[in-house]
């Protein structure tokens, strides 16, 4: 099994290292666990630079997507370059988003009958996005889940 962490410019360390990290421990199952990012090097929010292991068009043959937050989400989901190369799969794909993560799936049209979880920055723009937020730190409804919070991460790898 493969698993695609999505990570972007402005990404939480929080959400893409810990996925990682708890992920990475499972490699002795045949699990493969990656940063999937849209150029070679990617910076998070407080500076720390990253080697992209995956490339976005890597994502669609992941058997796992979890997409990471951080603070440029924003501009992501306005980003036609990024999004088209999303191509993701609930039919086929496990994928989950932590906070700000939820976004982009809303924008990918993924939550149109699921509720989700997020931080409550995100909240009002998941919500103006048309998808209803739960006040609570995870929801999972078949091959989608989302989670909210500091340490959202745990939730999803679980």
């Amino acid at each position: 099994m493969q698993v695609a962490i999505l990570t972007f410019d402005g990404f939480n360390e929080l959400d893409s290292l810990i996925a990682l990290g708890i992920l990475g421990r499972a490699s002795q199952s045949g699990l493969r666990v990656g940063l999937a990012c849209p150029t070679p090097k990617v910076r998070s929010m407080n500076g720390v630079v990253l080697e992209a292991q995956m490339s976005l068009d890597d994502v669609a043959n992941a058997d796992g997507v979890i997409v990471g937050s951080g603070l440029l989400t924003r501009d992501i989901v306005k980003d036609a370059g990024i999004m088209d190369r999303l191509n993701l799969d609930p039919k086929r794909q496990l994928i989950g988003a932590q906070c700000s993560g939820a976004l982009i799936l809303a924008k990918l049209g993924l939550l149109r009958d699921v509720p989700a979880c997020t931080d409550l920055i995100t909240k009002p723009w998941v919500e103006e996005a048309g998808v209803s937020v739960l006040n609570q730190p995870f929801f999972a409804s078949g091959n989608i889940a989302t989670a909210g919070g500091c340490l959202a991460s745990q939730y999803l790898v679980a």
